[in-house]
């Protein structure tokens, strides 16, 4: 259901990932094994992402690691939408 909203495949991933998870930190890499997707996509929406506030990053050393911004203004909207699509898919599929 998410897929008619977001349309990138790979920007839904990412939403997910860090809607689902808030505390959740990695760096480009570390997110591309994850989600199984080309690193230069990934790092293409998360800067994205971070311009217009969702996610926020800091430097460690020469890796630049991002996380979710929970005051992002929707952010407990966006992922109450996450959660329950997550719990839509999962009743589908059972």
């Amino acid at each position: 259901m998410l897929d008619i909203f977001i349309t990138s495949r790979v920007r839904r991933k990412i939403i997910v990932i860090y809607a689902k998870y808030p505390d959740f930190k990695t760096h480009v890499r570390g997110l591309a094994k994850l989600i199984k997707e080309d690193a230069g996509n990934i790092q293409r929406e998360l800067k994205r992402l971070e311009k217009v506030g969702f996610l926020l990053s800091e430097r460690q050393g020469n890796t630049k690691i991002y996380h979710t911004n929970k005051q992002f203004p929707i952010f407990k909207e966006l992922q109450s939408i996450v959660l329950k699509s997550q719990r839509s898919n999962q009743k589908k599929q059972v």
